[in-house]
């Protein structure tokens, strides 16, 4: 690999997914992991396949589908997990096992009760066994950045031996400040081009954790000091204060380009999309200041700057909304516009479409011409977004909601399994509770209601409101649900039974799972 291109190692589907509350199905992994691999990441790190059979069906799956990327499944030092691994990723163009070992003292001291000489030799016979299923192993020393360095220059030697082609120094619980991360990387890498033949075919590797708000500027500092790899996930999610986020790194190289004079493979076109599949699957919205994708991250309030923009963009907008997926004209569709102009429009937001997907996707943007004035490209990325919309064993028909000091009212009307059902429900708690039990008396279940979120898609009074919905059913299993419209409360039906839908399709899933 040339010295001035960065390696883009996306972990959303692996760390990203063990935040609390983002589990995703196994559809939902490969619809993020194909816009992943359509952006141009370069490791796409599906999962953990020893974690559960989910875990291996999903990785597995983006094995399959996977064209372009590398696509990578974390394995502790265990014989079991690294065979796990390798299977997994068998059917990949391009596969990679990525396995670790704790390296601080006190890791080794209080979680793996291990000593140093012990460690080595786990490391030794982990690396070399993966080795026999793959020529791309990556190898972690995780908490690194606590670890004696003559101890982690030891570690890192063994396994560059073993046959390990990525070495990753991770911050794993975000302690260290951007100062040591260099030192770390400019020391440990010094010593093995010096000491081990064969270092300099090597990639060394950094993964930040953001619990000190540090994760971004310590990957940069890693990089400085001769790291690589940048792993990273989208909006920076993954476990306590998350990761390092993609669009944060992958925007500061390309503007700073003078300062680093490094390459990549991404095209930043699809930033925007990517991150709002992810909070639509996730269900976590990122905050309105969110570098690169938040809502105000190309917005001017202030009259200096509005003044600024207005005489040259460059004044106040060192990017531009378009490098990230975004367009100057926020104003485009409307009731009167053709296929063509819309087909048009998708492919400006860098969105493709089958012929069937486009024309039901054309038909609801018509549809929410005729609601609102104005069609936003927000609302366009709505809207592809949630083109499941309608789809599942319960649709919505039509929903009636009144409400007055005495209580609200609603009657609604789905169409399940085909047959049309109505029921009216009267409640005191609000609209929004009102509709759930009338799906409630539809379709009985024993669900509960986790969380509900709504947000405007766009601003103005007609914009669409966007309602995330997280249902647990039965043996804890948790699912998200979208659903999108300007009526607020048809966007809560749309999402509640969005979710319902999903419980529903699992638990037939499972029963035919437990009959076979």
């Amino acid at each position: 690999m040339a010295e001035d291109r960065i390696i883009i190692f996306d972990t959303t589907l692996r760390d990203g997914e063990q935040s609390p509350g983002m589990s995703m199905t196994i559809d939902e992994k490969l619809l993020v992991a194909e816009a992943l691999d359509q952006m141009g990441v370069d490791v796409i790190e599906a999962g953990f396949a020893m974690a559960s059979e989910g875990d291996f069906a999903a990785v597995q799956a983006i094995a399959k589908q996977t064209q372009q990327a590398v696509v990578c499944s974390l394995a502790r030092a265990k014989a079991a997990d690294i065979e796990r691994a390798a299977e997994a990723i068998k059917p990949a163009k391009r596969g990679r096992i990525h396995t670790f070992m704790s390296t601080s003292p006190i890791h080794l001291k209080y979680q793996f009760n291990k000593s140093e000489e012990e460690v080595l030799e786990m490391i030794r016979e982990t690396v070399t066994l993966a080795r026999n299923f793959t020529d791309d192993v990556e190898w972690s020393a995780m908490d690194s950045t606590r670890t004696g360095m003559d101890y982690l220059c030891q570690a890192v030697a063994v396994a560059i031996k073993a046959g390990a082609t990525t070495i990753n120094l991770p911050d794993t619980v975000g302690y260290a400040t951007p100062q040591e991360v260099q030192q770390m990387f400019e020391h440990v890498r010094g010593r093995m081009l010096r000491d081990v033949k064969g270092a300099d075919k090597v990639i060394f590797s950094f993964h930040g954790q953001n619990d000190l708000g540090l994760a971004t500027a310590n990957t940069l500092a890693a990089i400085s000091g001769g790291a690589r790899q940048a792993e990273v996930t989208i909006d920076g999610i993954g476990e306590r204060a998350g990761n390092t986020a993609l669009e944060e790194v992958v925007m500061i190289l390309k503007t700073r380009k003078d300062s680093y004079g490094l390459t990549m493979n991404i095209d930043t076109t699809h930033i925007m999309r990517v991150s709002k599949l992810v909070q639509s699957v996730t269900g976590q919205a990122v905050q309105v200041n969110k570098a690169i994708v938040g809502a105000n991250a190309f917005a001017h309030e202030s009259g200096i700057h509005q003044d600024g923009m207005l005489k040259h963009a460059e004044t106040y907008e060192i990017m531009t909304p378009e490098s990230v997926g975004l367009t100057k004209s926020n104003l485009v569709m409307g009731k009167h516009s053709g296929r063509h102009a819309f087909r048009d429009k998708l492919k400006e937001l860098g969105i493709t479409l089958g012929e069937n997907a486009f024309e039901d996707a054309f038909a609801r943007m018509k549809a929410l011409a005729d609601k609102k004035k104005t069609v936003f490209d927000d609302d366009i990325l709505s809207l592809v977004e949630h083109e499941t919309d309608g789809k599942g064993r319960a649709q919505l028909s039509s929903l009636a909601v009144t409400s007055t000091h005495e209580g609200q009212k609603a009657t609604l009307n789905l169409l399940v399994d085909g047959k049309a059902k109505t029921a009216v429900a009267e409640s005191k708690n609000g609209p929004v509770d009102v509709c759930y039990q009338a799906i409630r008396q539809i379709i009985p279940h024993e669900a509960s209601l986790k969380l509900y979120q709504v947000n405007a898609v766009t601003a103005g009074i007609d914009a669409q409101a966007e309602v995330l919905v997280r249902l647990e059913g039965e043996n804890g299993v948790v699912m998200n649900g979208n659903g999108a419209d300007t009526d607020t409360m048809v966007a809560s039906t749309k999402a509640y039974l969005d979710a319902l839908n999903k419980l529903l399709n699992y638990q037939e899933k499972l029963c035919l799972t437990t009959q076979d």
